[in-house]
C-alpha cells in the first residue's frame, strides 16, 4: 500500500522491470534464435539470406521483441504512461528506419551480384531513397516530440523548397546525372575511363550518388563528381574490350633519299622472301602487261610503270602483319604513307592487336617494330634519324683520316 501511494516510484520500478525483461528477451533472441537462423542460412543455396544476415537486417528486426514487451508494459503505468508511450513510438520508428536502411543496403549487395549491376549501377538511387527515408522519419519524430501532426512539417517544406534546392543542389545534379549515365549506358563499374581534367586514368570501382571512384593505373584513387561526367568529356575504353581489338597506330620515318626503283637483282632477292613471292609474281605480270599494251620504252625508268623498294616494303609489311598470330584479321589493317616532311617519309602501321591486355599489347607492338626496324635494310631503305654525337664523332674521325692520307708529310 505504501508503494502504491507513490505512483511515480511504482511506475519507475515497473519500468525498470520491463526494461530488464526486454533486455533478457533481446539477449535470448540474438544468442539463440539468430544463431539458429544463421546456421540454417548457411545450408541454403541462395545467397540472399546471407546478405540479409551479414548486413544486420535480422539484428534490427530482433529489436521488435523488446518493443512489444515494453509496449505491453506501458498499460501498467499510470503517471509515466504518456511520456513513455511517446518515447516508445520514437524508438519503434528508429528501429523501422534502421531496419529499412539495412534492408536497402542488403538489397544493393544482392543486386551487385548480378551482371546487370555493372551496366546499370543503382547505388546512387539507393542513397536517394535513404535520404528521403530519413527526411520523412525525422519529420515524424519531430512531430511526435512537439505533439503536432507531421503534415504540418511536410506542408512547410513547400515554403522551404528554394532553400532545399540550394542545399541539395549537388545531390539533385548528381541524381539527374546518374539517371542520364545509366540510361545512355555511358559508364559501368569495371570500365576503363580517362578524364584528364581530374587526372583519372583507370578502372571505375564505384558509381555512387555524388562521386565516381576511379582506381588509376598507379594504384591511386581519383573521385570525380557524378554530374561532371555529363558536363565534361571523358574517354571510355569499354568498346575496345567488347570488340576484342586494341589499336596500334605508329609510324617510322624513311629517309627519302633511299627510295628508288627496283632493278632485276633486287627483284630476284625479294623473290626469295616467302611473303613476297606471290606479290612479286603478280606485280611483274601486271606491270609487263601494262607496259606492253602502252608500248613503253623500257630503256628508261621514267617511262611506264616500275616497282619501287618502298612499295615492295609496304607489301611485305602488309603480308607480315596479316600473317601475325596477334593481329586482328576482322578489323582494319593498313600500311600507308603520310605527308612527307623534312624529317623523312612517314610510313604508318595501322593494325589492331587481338589481345587487349596491356602487357601483351605492348609486347606485340614492340615485337612488330623490332622486326620492321631490323628488316628495313633488306629493302635498301634507311630510317631517318637526326645526327647524334656518335655520328659527328665518326665524321670528325673520317675527316682526320682523310687529311692524314692526303698530307702524309704533316704526320
Amino acid at each position: 500500500m505504501e508503494i502504491i501511494s507513490y505512483p511515480v516510484i511504482k511506475d519507475l520500478l515497473l519500468l525498470a522491470l520491463f526494461i530488464a525483461l526486454s533486455s533478457i528477451a533481446y539477449y535470448l533472441v540474438k544468442k539463440y534464435v539468430l544463431n539458429w537462423l544463421h546456421k540454417l542460412f548457411l545450408k541454403t543455396k541462395t545467397p540472399w539470406d546471407q546478405f540479409l544476415f551479414e548486413k544486420g537486417v535480422f539484428n534490427a528486426l530482433a529489436l521488435i521483441i523488446p518493443g512489444i514487451i515494453m509496449r505491453q508494459g506501458v498499460y501498467f503505468l499510470t503517471v509515466l504512461q504518456a511520456p513513455i508511450t511517446s518515447a516508445l513510438k520514437i524508438l519503434i520508428l528508429v528501429v523501422i528506419l534502421l531496419t529499412l536502411d539495412r534492408l536497402l543496403t542488403a538489397g544493393l549487395e544482392i543486386y551487385n551480384t548480378y551482371p546487370i549491376s555493372h551496366r546499370m549501377p543503382i547505388k546512387g538511387y539507393v542513397q536517394i531513397v535513404k535520404i528521403v527515408l530519413y527526411i520523412f522519419g525525422t519529420t515524424i519524430i519531430l512531430s511526435l516530440l512537439i505533439g503536432q501532426s507531421p503534415w504540418i512539417f511536410l506542408s512547410g517544406l513547400g515554403a522551404l523548397s528554394a532553400v532545399l534546392l540550394l542545399v541539395f543542389q549537388d545531390t539533385i545534379l548528381s541524381f539527374i546525372a546518374g539517371i542520364q549515365l545509366a540510361m545512355n549506358d555511358q559508364i559501368r563499374v569495371g570500365d576503363w575511363i580517362e578524364m584528364e581534367k581530374y587526372g583519372a586514368d583507370g578502372d571505375v570501382e564505384e558509381v555512387a550518388l555524388h562521386t565516381i571512384k576511379v582506381r588509376n593505373w598507379d594504384k591511386s584513387i581519383t573521385t570525380i563528381p557524378t554530374h561532371k561526367l555529363v558536363g565534361d568529356s571523358f574517354k571510355n575504353w569499354r568498346g575496345m574490350f567488347e570488340l576484342g581489338g586494341r589499336r596500334v597506330k605508329r609510324h617510322i620515318l624513311i629517309d627519302q633519299t633511299s627510295i628508288k626503283f627496283c632493278d632485276e637483282e633486287m627483284l630476284q632477292r625479294f623473290e626469295k622472301i616467302q611473303l613476297l613471292q606471290d606479290y612479286i609474281k603478280q606485280k611483274r605480270e601486271e606491270i609487263a602487261k601494262y607496259n606492253e599494251e602502252h608500248n613503253i620504252d623500257p630503256s628508261s625508268n621514267v617511262n611506264g610503270r616500275h616497282m619501287t623498294n618502298i612499295g615492295t616494303f609496304r607489301a611485305y609489311l602488309s603480308a607480315y602483319i596479316r600473317n601475325h598470330p596477334l593481329s586482328n584479321k576482322d578489323l582494319v589493317m593498313v600500311v600507308r604513307q603520310l605527308q612527307p616532311t623534312t624529317d623523312g617519309l612517314p610510313l604508318e602501321i595501322y593494325v589492331f592487336c587481338n589481345d587487349v591486355r596491356w602487357v601483351h599489347y605492348e609486347a606485340f607492338q614492340a615485337d612488330l617494330f623490332d622486326h620492321i626496324l631490323a628488316i628495313i635494310p633488306e629493302f635498301d631503305l634507311r630510317v631517318f634519324q637526326n645526327p647524334s654525337g656518335y655520328d659527328l664523332q665518326r665524321l670528325i674521325e673520317a675527316q682526320t683520316k682523310n687529311q692524314q692520307i692526303n698530307n702524309p708529310s704533316e704526320n
